[in-house]
């Protein structure tokens, strides 16, 4: 194992952590937060302030993490290939990042136009009943992400597992 190989892998577990901490933030801590003030415009600069500033940061781990994501990839090459777990596994992977992909980038639209002073009440509305839900997808897709790289790792592991039998006793 390279020096390269783990920096990659440990870049892309680090990028979908924050990926989904940052969503799953959002959705038990900011969202609700933005609802406390009394007037609307105050509710809007609260969300907007919090995603503003989180929203650099998750752009650079989703970009950080679609990058290391290929990265694996190619140093998985003949594995991917031939593994039919592996396979599997990645292509589940691949389609879940799409989710996560399409989530985020529609919770960030369904957002905006919560956030939108020039929207019609009826387009904020319908908009803050989508991101109710919408604000959940994101952690879902992401934290699936993060059970899958666990089942990856531990088709990597080999039978020396902590809860394996010693190798006396089989």
């Amino acid at each position: 194992m390279s020096v390269l190989s783990t920096t990659i892998r440990a870049t892309h577990l680090l990028t979908n952590a924050a990926w989904f901490g940052g969503s799953l933030m959002g959705a038990v801590a900011l969202n609700p937060a933005s609802r406390e003030p009394d007037t609307g415009e105050e509710r809007r600069r609260v969300a907007d302030t919090g995603w503003n500033r989180w929203g650099p940061v998750q752009g650079a781990a989703i970009g950080l993490h679609l990058l290391s994501g290929l990265g694996i990839v190619a140093d998985n090459r003949r594995r991917v290939r031939r593994h039919a777990p592996t396979t599997s596994a990645v292509v589940l992977k691949t389609a879940t990042t799409g989710l996560a992909l399409a989530s985020s980038a529609a919770a960030w639209k369904v957002g905006e136009t919560v956030g939108d002073t020039g929207a019609s009440a009826t387009e904020r509305a319908q908009a803050r009943r989508r991101i109710g839900w919408l604000q959940w997808a994101t952690p879902v897709t992401t934290g699936a992400l993060l059970v899958l790289d666990s089942y990856l790792g531990e088709q990597q592991r080999g039978t020396a597992g902590l809860l394996d039998r010693p190798l006396g006793t089989r």
